[in-house]
């Protein structure tokens, strides 16, 4: 039965499918780093190991997509685990950011693990700490949350990523007790579906529907953090409707690398800047030649660069050894067809991706 109301859903949300590109990115923000002063109210939120990381997930969607859902089907394992526990605020934690956002300045409430379809609580849109205007910014009524660790870059004190906006609900589509282990008295490792769904079944955008990042989830965790997720979005003025995996395409899915994310545990900003590895490629589109440019405050001891086209075949890799501070390469596009690829960047084991169009 489970099965059948997940192909319905994706059905009814998937109609007229088509493949297209409008999945820009998948950015993974550092919203928070724990200190003891954080632990204080252990008694009240639950038990919060001091270096814990608190990560937000986004979608960066072009202009008119929207988010219809984050699934696992059968040839697609959706998966999120630490090599510890979430954390679950005990307080008013939840599955889901549906608390009245009223209660965001008690204990640990913000630092909660939960799956969202846009929304950070129940009236709020999260956004980036960058991306914030600052109005409005929460100050803890537990005089916690002001860790100013460069690793979080801005800390929550002068912005909280949260932004006023229409907050649409999230529809659990073929899955229930996988979700206890964000359950406020529930503590676990693994969210694991290859049946279900978390949906938005009216489409979601980011606050700012010209940047439209739309947030898909927070975690909390003093360990190694781990996922592979897969997509469905809209075309909101063609309906086209894109399916993005993680790995293993079929069809017309569109493999995208980004959607699969390592986190080793993070103790300084020298490691969240290894993280996720910087770079950009331009000019986009492109014609026989590209500039790749990696910028790393660390040495990087292997840095390797491929690409691959939207079924995730592998057409061309090149080792670039080590790396330090900024760095520019050529890209030699003159075997490619003229398309649309995935350039993905691996630097001493940590992966990252971004499009890139063949003219």
């Amino acid at each position: 039965m489970k099965k059948n109301l997940l192909l319905l859903v994706l059905m009814v949300l998937g109609y007229n499918s088509m493949r297209a590109q409008g999945l820009e990115n998948v950015i993974v923000e550092v919203y928070y780093k724990s200190d003891a002063n954080d632990a204080t109210v252990n008694s009240i939120g639950g038990t919060l190991p001091i270096g814990s990381v608190t990560f937000r997930v986004y979608l960066d969607l072009l202009p008119d997509y929207i988010l219809q859902s984050v699934y696992g089907d059968p040839n697609h394992e959706c998966r999120i685990e630490t090599s510890t526990l979430f954390f679950n605020n005990e307080d008013r934690g939840a599955v889901h950011p549906t608390f009245n956002c009223n209660y965001c300045d008690d204990n640990t409430v913000m630092l909660d693990s939960w799956l969202s379809v846009g929304a950070a609580c129940a009236t709020q849109l999260g956004v980036l700490k960058s991306e914030d205007d600052g109005v409005g910014t929460i100050v803890n009524s537990d005089g916690i949350l002001t860790n100013t660790d460069p690793v979080i870059g801005i800390p929550l004190t002068q912005q909280d990523g949260l932004m006023a906006g229409t907050v649409q609900p999230v529809v659990a589509v073929g899955i229930g007790t996988e979700l206890m282990v964000f359950d406020a008295l529930t503590s676990g490792s693994v969210f694991s579906t290859t049946n279900g769904a978390w949906a938005s079944l009216q489409g979601s955008v980011g606050a700012d529907p010209a940047i439209n990042k739309v947030l898909i989830a927070q975690i909390t965790t003093d360990g190694v953090l781990t996922f592979s997720l897969n997509v469905q979005i809209r075309n909101e003025l063609t309906l086209a409707v894109e399916n993005y995996v993680s790995s293993n395409p079929q069809g017309t899915e569109i493999l995208f690398p980004a959607l699969n994310f390592y986190s080793p545990t993070i103790i300084s900003v020298e490691e969240q800047s290894s993280l996720n590895p910087s770079f950009g490629i331009y000019p986009v589109p492109a014609n026989d030649n590209a500039t790749l440019v990696i910028n790393t405050p660390v040495d990087v001891k292997d840095a390797v660069y491929a690409i691959y086209d939207i079924l995730g075949n592998k057409i061309a890799e090149k080792n670039l050894g080590k790396v330090s501070g900024t760095s520019q390469y050529n890209v030699d596009l003159n075997t490619i067809a003229p398309g649309v690829y995935f350039v993905e960047v691996k630097m001493d084991g940590a992966i990252s991706s971004k499009k890139i169009i063949r003219n």
